[in-house]
Order: structure tokens, then C-alpha cells, then sequence
């Protein structure tokens, strides 16, 4: 799988190889920063891993309460860049009906204290009314396990860069579906919820994700509003994760490497009832 346009950029090194040094070339995860323009207003900057950007903006959106549904959403597109400059600017237009700019940024200020700073409890999200996950779903352990394994083979620029996270959705037959990588671990997860809003399969009540690095309460957060009822890590997850997965009833799964990991909630859905 060949990586997204202006996710990698080279670069010339001195490699230190016992006693002896040689110049060599190496590939760098890219990092930008990317502005969300949201009816033509500014409404915020994040860094980002170039690529799937209206995903990203449209998975944000999402994931941090702004949006709820693919129908509020009128357009989404690149700002045309000027002089030369790259393309870093989305802009989002939402439908008029009931949209209130100053609404908007009380949202999001209650809404980044989250996914950008980390909140202070579990109240915030029950203001956002989340609802919990799917309870019918049931996924086999021993396909669980070969989860990490298909992500790693998926992903391009984390094999070139060594640098990024990712996120990967399964079916629940753990059929890949889509990965994302990124710099930031959040910002993974809101390609991955992007990408199933703009294409309307909204909310991932029969899917698994994945994430390459720890389970944290954003991570959660996130994962519960695209309606996500299994979420796995390679790493461990946080205190407040685990609470808030069990208060929800999120499937939080951790340290999930070779034959083994670690159920923290939820475990009706992937392990017997009699355990």
C-alpha cells in the first residue's frame, strides 16, 4: 500500500553504525498543521500527518460533538491554497437550519477540553448524551488475536517512518475495512470516524477498532460517539478510560499482542459467559 501524498518527506542524515559514519537518506513522518474553517469561520488548528484531511476534519467534527449526523453537513472541501502555499485549510459548511456560530464555539470549547486537553471527569461526557454501544455484537477471541498482525501489514508509513499511529476498523468477521495513520493518535481515530460518516455507515455498531498505541480516555470518547462497541489497543489503557468504557458499556480491550490481552469492560462480548 503506498502512502498518502505529502505524508513522508526525506531527508539527508548521519548514521552512526559502531565506529563507523555514513550519510544516508531518511523518511520522516510529515507533520503540518491543519486549519477547520467552519462556515467560513476559524474554529480551530490541529497537527497532523498530511492525508484523508476532510476525513480528519469531518471525523473531529464528530467525535467532538459537534456534528452528529452525515446530513448536517453540506459540503466539505480543501481551501484552494494561494501563492504557492500548501493545503492545510478545510472548510466545512453545515447546514443553516439550527446552526448558531456562537453556539458552536461553546461546543467546541467544552467539547476541546477533551479531545485536545483531557478532561476532568466523565461528567462532560454525560452532558453530551453519548448513548451506549451495541449489546448484541459478539466477536471470537482467537480472531481478536490476529488483529494487530493485519494492521501491521497495512501500515504504508509507519513501515517507511517508524513514527506513526494508526487505527484500523474490522468487520465482525475481522475483515479490514479501513486504516489511518497519523502522528497523533487521536487524530487516527478521526480519520477512521470520518471516513464511515462521509460515507454514511454511521454508527459502527457491528465493528472492532484497533489502535497501535494505548487505550486513553479520548481514544474512548471518540470510539463511542462513531457507535463503536469493541475498542482494542497493543498498550494499556488509562484509569479514566476504563471507567468511562465500563459506565457506557464499551468492550475495552488492552495489551492485545500474540495470543494474549486484557479485557477491562465489556467482556460479554468477546469472551464465554461462564468466565
Amino acid at each position: 500500500m503506498r502512502p498518502p501524498q505529502r505524508s513522508v518527506e526525506l531527508t539527508q542524515v548521519l548514521e552512526w553504525d559502531d565506529g563507523t559514519i555514513r550519510p544516508v537518506q531518511d523518511a520522516l513522518a510529515a507533520e503540518e498543521p491543519m486549519e477547520i474553517r467552519i462556515n467560513g469561520m476559524p474554529l480551530t488548528v490541529t497537527m497532523r500527518t498530511p492525508g484523508h484531511d476532510l476525513e480528519l476534519a469531518a471525523g473531529f467534527l464528530l467525535t467532538e460533538g459537534i456534528i452528529q449526523t452525515r446530513g448536517q453537513v453540506a459540503g466539505i472541501r480543501a481551501a484552494r491554497p494561494q501563492n504557492g502555499a500548501k493545503n492545510n485549510v478545510v472548510e466545512v459548511e453545515l447546514q443553516e437550519s439550527g446552526f448558531d456560530s456562537a453556539d458552536l464555539q461553546r461546543n467546541f470549547f467544552a467539547a476541546s477540553s477533551c479531545g485536545i486537553c483531557g478532561k476532568a471527569s466523565i461528567e462532560a461526557i454525560r452532558t453530551r448524551g453519548l448513548q451506549p454501544p451495541n449489546p448484541d455484537i459478539r466477536f471470537d477471541p482467537e480472531v481478536l488475536c490476529r488483529l494487530p498482525e493485519t494492521l501491521r501489514e497495512e501500515q504504508a508509513v509507519f513501515s517507511r517512518t517508524g513514527g506513526l499511529h494508526a487505527a484500523a476498523l474490522f468487520d465482525e468477521t475481522g475483515a479490514l475495512l479501513a486504516v489511518r495513520e497519523d502522528i497523533g493518535r487521536h487524530n487516527a481515530v478521526d480519520k477512521i470516524a470520518g471516513w464511515a460518516l462521509l460515507e454514511g455507515d454511521l454508527p459502527l455498531s457491528t465493528h472492532v477498532m484497533l489502535v497501535s498505541g494505548r487505550g486513553g480516555f479520548e481514544i474512548v470518547q471518540k470510539a463511542l460517539a462513531a457507535g463503536i462497541p469493541i475498542l482494542a489497543s497493543v498498550s494499556a489503557p488509562s484509569s479514566l478510560a476504563v471507567r468511562l468504557a465500563r459506565e457506557l458499556g464499551l468492550t475495552l480491550i488492552g495489551f492485545l499482542r500474540g495470543r494474549r490481552f486484557v479485557v477491562y469492560s465489556g467482556a460479554f462480548r468477546c469472551l464465554p459467559a461462564d468466565r
